[in-house]
């Protein structure tokens, strides 16, 4: 399953998705957690020490050694330059899968405990003022559009704050999304946009909601979110203990607050995967990044990448 973690700056997404993750890792599964936030914390949060997280190179500042890879043999991708973002996979590309090493998981992953661990990476000096983040991500989506996850497999994306995954195609590349959200108007005020902005693009999104004191919490996320309200997370002395530099086992966290952890892994293996429609909507999204500018700033036409007698789902059998 590939899951994304979502909300609000501050709202807990990273500690959330990083306790969930925790919670895979302990349940001896085949774990691959990216950060995909501009505020790179998660490496931490899952227990690296400063030198260890320090060591993780960015995927976004090596892009050509991403599209190198992936790209293989593939005929119909002209070179790594005209390989852009949304570029799907065909005859010829090299896709990934969590449990076999590869040249980019070699370079660009740590092991944290048994989790593998990437990171997208903050903005360089250089990109300040220049770029926004977004031009960062494109790593990361074409190593999601490329990794096939198997059975008891997870993919878990601290994604960035907010809906701003809607200015590129980061929203499309999950099974399921779970957005975090606080019992406040400015934190359901997300859970409005993702859901507007993702209803045409069949986003399976779920709430989380977090720091819930009270009845009244749960009744005023019920209110916004209502069916989508999938569990509530409170207030945790075990999340402050880890805020301030403490490190716990997992097992210390409260019980109520754990059988939240077994909810969102329960939600996500009732998804059933369909490579066909995810292939689908890549090649989609990648004729509707062609035609509106990428054709023009590449001087060639684009969607002639795309791979007519290639089936992703076939692939995945292999």
């Amino acid at each position: 399953m590939k899951i994304a973690f979502v909300g609000k700056g501050g709202s807990g997404k990273t500690t959330l998705s990083s306790l969930f993750t925790r919670s895979l890792d302990d349940q001896k599964t085949n774990v691959l957690a990216i950060d995909a936030d501009i505020n790179q914390h998660m490496a931490q949060a899952l227990g690296a020490d400063e030198a260890l997280a320090g060591s993780i190179p960015a995927l976004g500042l090596d892009m050509i050694r991403v599209k190198d890879y992936l790209r293989g043999i593939n005929a119909r991708i002209k070179s790594s330059k005209s390989m852009i973002k949304t570029t799907p996979p065909g005859t010829g590309s090299r896709l990934l899968k969590i449990s076999q090493p590869n040249p980019l998981f070699d370079h660009f992953a740590r092991k944290i405990s048994n989790i593998t661990f990437m990171a997208t990476g903050a903005l360089s000096e250089e990109d300040l003022g220049l770029k926004c983040y977004h031009s960062k991500l494109g790593a990361t989506e074409l190593i999601l559009s490329h990794l096939i996850d198997q059975p008891n497999e997870y993919v878990v994306v601290d994604m960035t704050a907010g809906a701003d995954s809607f200015a590129g195609g980061m929203f499309m590349k999950f099974d399921v999304t779970f957005l975090i959200t606080e019992p406040t108007l400015k934190g359901v005020s997300v859970y409005h946009q993702y859901k507007e902005y993702g209803k045409e693009h069949n986003i399976n999104l779920k709430v989380i909601g977090n720091k819930v004191e009270n009845s009244d919490d749960v009744a005023f996320l019920r209110k916004h979110a209502g069916d989508d309200l999938l569990a509530t997370f409170s207030h945790s002395q075990y999340v402050r203990a880890l805020e301030k530099g403490e490190h716990l086992a997992l097992a210390e966290l409260e019980p109520k607050n754990q059988a939240v952890l077994q909810v969102i892994k329960m939600e996500a293996d009732k998804v059933v995967k369909d490579w066909d429609v995810f292939y689908r909507q890549q090649v989609n999204l990648h004729i509707k990044t062609s035609e509106s500018w990428a054709n023009h700033e590449a001087g060639e036409d684009l969607t002639l990448q795309i791979d007519p007698d290639f089936s992703l789902s076939e692939a995945a059998k292999i």
